[in-house]
C-alpha cells in the first residue's frame, strides 16, 4: 500500500468504526468509492507488459517481465496478498509526477526489494520491504517509478543505485523532460 509520508495520520478521526463502515458502504453503493482490493483478500494480478524492463548493470543487462500499476487503485493494492512472484518478474509503479512517495507492506506476505527510480530511469535507492510491516519505506529524493522485485533479486542480479532501467514507459517520461 502506498502512503505519502505527509499523510501518515491524515485520516485518523474520532469517528466510530461502525459509522466509517456505514459511510463506506454508502459511498460504494452510490459509485463514489471503489475498494482497493477485494474483501476476501484476493491478490491483484495485472497483465504482463509486452516489453521487458531492461536494467544495465556493471555485470551486463538483466531483463524482467513486469506488471504495471499506473492508476491509484492499482498502486494502492500493489502486491498485497501475493504469495509468490517469479524471480524474473516485478511490478512497476508509475506515478503521474516526480515526487516523494512512501510504501508499506501491510497485507503483503512476500519480502520485497523496492527499487526507487528517478524520472531519467536511474536507480535512486534500493530498500528492503519486510512482510506485513506498516513501517513507511521511502527515499528522501523525489522519484517517478518504483519497481518491486522478490527480495534478494537486486543483490543477486547486481542492481545498484545509479544503474539505468530501460522500458518504453520510462523512456517516454525521460524524453518529455
Amino acid at each position: 500500500m502506498i502512503r505519502h509520508p505527509d499523510q501518515r495520520d491524515r485520516f485518523m478521526h474520532p469517528i466510530p468504526s461502525y459509522l466509517r463502515i456505514i459511510l463506506f458502504a454508502l459511498l460504494l453503493a452510490t459509485g463514489f468509492a471503489k475498494p482497493a482490493f477485494s474483501l476476501d483478500g484476493e491478490a491483484q494480478m495485472l497483465p504482463v507488459h509486452p516489453a521487458p524492463l531492461v536494467v544495465t548493470t556493471s555485470d551486463g543487462e538483466k531483463k524482467f517481465s513486469i506488471e504495471v500499476a499506473d492508476d491509484p487503485a492499482e498502486r494502492e493494492r500493489g502486491l498485497m496478498f501475493r504469495e509468490s512472484l517469479p524471480t524474473d518478474r516485478g511490478m512497476l509503479f508509475v506515478f503521474e509526477s516526480t515526487r516523494p512517495v512512501g510504501f508499506w507492506m501491510k497485507n503483503t506476505p512476500l519480502p520485497l526489494d523496492l527499487v526507487f527510480i528517478r524520472d531519467d530511469g536511474t536507480i535512486a535507492a534500493i530498500e528492503p520491504g519486510e512482510p506485513f510491516s506498516e513501517a513507511t519505506i521511502s527515499t528522501p529524493q523525489p522519484i517517478r517509478f518504483v519497481l518491486e522485485l522478490e527480495q534478494g533479486t537486486a543483490e543477486r542480479t547486481g542492481l545498484k543505485p545509479g544503474d539505468r532501467l530501460d522500458h518504453p514507459l520510462i523512456a517516454a517520461v525521460a524524453k518529455a523532460n
